[in-house]
């Protein structure tokens, strides 16, 4: 297992064919505020690549654009909603077809309202992983290697919590539902940009 570390891009040919896990870090939760800074990205074999984009950055990242806009991978998230949301935002690209791990979990562990990555890795897969570094300062000159390791490891189990996820979607007869669900996060995630982050367009008032 490796962590590589990349500026402005990620490499031609750095990851296999298939569906990707993806990650986002940003300067804070307000997406047309806080700029984003690193997109994690893995394709499940065992190494994380980590892209960081800089205060003046044009986001160009032509390769890493490609991996994302292809219609036929599917990428793993874990809230999905805010990560397509700030990569549409600053590197002008739907990162779909999704599957997000937040929603499968949502519908299938209803027994918890505990859903966050690190409940989840610590149910379905019996690892740990920290969370220390989830509020550093991503957009410093130079990340620690305790910021790249936290930052690689929101990517590190998604595609084993996928498998297992899939599965108890099937066994709860939740599988469309939760199609659907994934089907919608891109318009979510521009309503989002677009300013309806915190109103329900669904409900009656």
């Amino acid at each position: 297992m490796t962590v590589y570390f990349h500026e402005e891009d990620l490499p031609a040919g750095a990851l296999a064919d298939g569906p990707v896990a993806v990650d986002t870090e940003t300067m804070g939760l307000v997406t047309t505020r806080d700029r984003l800074c690193v997109v994690q990205i893995s394709d499940g074999g065992g190494d994380e690549h980590l892209v960081r984009f800089k205060n003046d950055s044009a986001y160009d990242a032509p390769n890493l654009k490609a991996v994302l806009a292809d219609p036929d991978r599917v990428k793993l998230y874990h809230f999905a909603r805010f990560d397509l949301a700030a990569i549409e935002h600053y590197l002008g690209v739907m990162a779909a077809p999704v599957f997000c791990t937040k929603i499968a979990s949502k519908l299938t562990r209803t027994y918890t309202d505990r859903h966050g990555l690190k409940n989840l890795v610590q149910e379905l897969l019996g690892e740990d992983m920290s969370k220390a570094q989830q509020s550093s300062d991503w957009g410093a000159d130079t990340l620690t290697p305790a910021q790249q390791d936290y930052a690689a490891s929101d990517v590190r189990f998604l595609h084993r919590m996928r498998d297992i996820l899939e599965v108890r979607l099937e066994r709860e007869g939740r599988t469309e539902m939760a199609q659907a669900c994934f089907d919608f996060l891109p318009a979510r995630a521009r309503l989002d940009i677009a300013g309806w982050a915190e109103h329900d367009i669904f409900s009656h008032m």
